[in-house]
């Protein structure tokens, strides 16, 4: 759990981010993510390994796996940034440790570190219950224009 104390928590963009990750489109809508908790500083969400998803091998694609580690380092800071503001994804380091073959990956990401032009986060992904993939990415924040 995070012990940054966060100058804001806007629960209203928390709810709506909960309701409607499919809003996003594209690879979002298409992996299918979800949000299970998005508290302060803290996501959960979680996706799906579906057939058309995994190599020909049966393991899910790494490149899954990167996207959700992507959406989920974005999706952790709306909440505790202005409202307006939104966040570019820097860079991000991952390590796969072991295959997925089915079933559902939850990831859990938490803000490291919140300054007011930049953010860092980790990401960790299991797999029952198992680690599967553990990351940690900078995000730059983009205020909104006044």
């Amino acid at each position: 759990m995070s012990s940054i104390v966060f100058e804001q928590f806007d629960e209203e963009i928390a709810a709506a981010m909960l309701r409607s990750p499919q809003a996003a489109g594209g690879l979002t809508r298409y992996l299918d993510f979800r949000h299970l908790e998005l508290t302060a500083g803290r996501l959960v969400a979680a996706f799906d390994a579906r057939d058309e998803l995994k190599t020909p091998f049966g393991n899910l694609h790494g490149g899954c796996l990167s996207a959700f580690v992507d959406h989920c380092l974005g999706v952790v800071f709306y909440p505790v940034i202005a409202r307006g503001a939104w966040v570019a994804t820097t860079e991000f380091k991952l390590n796969l440790m072991r295959p997925v073959h089915d079933g559902t990956v939850t990831a859990v990401a938490e803000i490291l570190a919140l300054g007011s032009r930049t953010g860092v986060a980790s990401i960790r992904i299991t797999y029952n219950d198992k680690l599967v993939c553990a990351a940690q990415g900078t995000v730059s924040i983009i205020k909104p224009k006044t």
